[in-house]
C-alpha cells in the first residue's frame, strides 16, 4: 500500500510529531511505502491566487475552474502543486494529520487542499464527476486528530458540540465530494493536559490502528 501523510504541526518536539513517526515508522516496518508532506516545514504556500498557473487560458479574468481544468489537461500548475499531485496519484491512502484550531484544520492544511484537490484533478464541475463519481475514487483517508479540549466539550451536549458534526463539512464536502472512501478518525482529546503515560498509550493505540487499515 502506498500512503501519503499529510502533517500539520509547527513543532519538531511535540506529540503530534511523536504521532508522525509511529505512524512512518508502522507503515515502512509492515512493508508498506509512505511519503510524508510535512507542510510548515516545507513552507508550502497555502493561498490560491493566479501564481498557481504559470500558463493561463484567460490571462485577463481569473476564473479558477476553467483555469484548473486548463492546467490539468496541460501539465501547467506551478512545481509544488504538481509535486504534491503526483503524490496523490501513487497514493492509496491519505492521511491527514493536524490539530484542531477553531474546530477546524489548520490554514495551511486547508490551503493544501484548496491548491492540490483542484477541478480536473479530484472533481469534475462540468461533468458531475463528484461525490460517487469523484476523480479520486478508489482511494481511502483517514483524519488523525489531537485537541486541547477535553471529550466532553466535543460531545453533542458539550460547549462545542459534536466533533463529528463539526467535522462533516471535510469528511463530506471536502473528501467524500472528490470520491474519496472515508475511514474513522482517530481522535485525541486533551492532548496538552495528558500524563506521559497517556501519551505513550496513544502512540501505542495508534501504532496497533495503522497497523490493521
Amino acid at each position: 500500500m502506498n500512503v501519503l501523510y499529510i502533517y500539520a504541526h509547527q513543532e519538531p518536539a511535540s506529540f503530534n510529531a511523536a504521532l508522525k513517526a509511529v505512524a512512518v515508522e508502522t507503515f515502512e516496518k509492515t512493508g508498506h511505502n509512505v511519503k510524508v508532506s510535512d507542510l510548515y516545514a516545507m513552507h508550502f504556500k497555502p493561498v490560491l491566487d493566479a501564481n498557481d498557473f504559470m500558463q493561463r487560458k484567460k490571462p485577463e479574468k481569473l476564473a479558477l475552474f476553467p483555469e484548473q481544468i486548463n492546467a490539468t489537461k496541460t501539465g501547467t500548475f506551478v512545481a509544488d502543486i504538481m509535486e504534491e499531485m503526483d503524490k496523490v496519484k501513487w497514493a492509496d491512502l491519505l492521511i491527514f494529520q493536524f490539530p484542531i484550531y477553531f474546530t477546524g484544520m489548520p490554514a495551511i492544511m486547508k490551503g493544501w487542499l484548496d491548491r492540490i484537490f483542484t477541478a480536473g484533478f479530484a472533481f469534475d464541475p462540468i461533468t458531475q464527476g463528484v461525490y460517487e463519481n469523484g476523480l479520486l475514487k478508489g482511494k481511502k483517508v483517514m483524519m488523525t486528530i489531537t485537541t486541547g479540549a477535553d471529550e466532553n466539550t466535543y460531545s453533542e451536549g458539550g460547549s462545542h458540540g459534536d466533533i463529528h458534526t463539526l467535522l462533516k463539512y471535510i469528511t463530506h464536502c471536502i473528501f467524500e465530494y472528490v470520491g474519496l472512501e472515508v475511514l474513522p478518525s482517530y481522535i485525541m482529546f486533551s492532548v496538552n493536559s495528558q500524563s506521559q503515560e497517556k501519551g505513550q498509550q496513544r502512540l501505542e493505540n495508534y501504532g496497533e490502528i495503522l497497523k490493521g487499515l
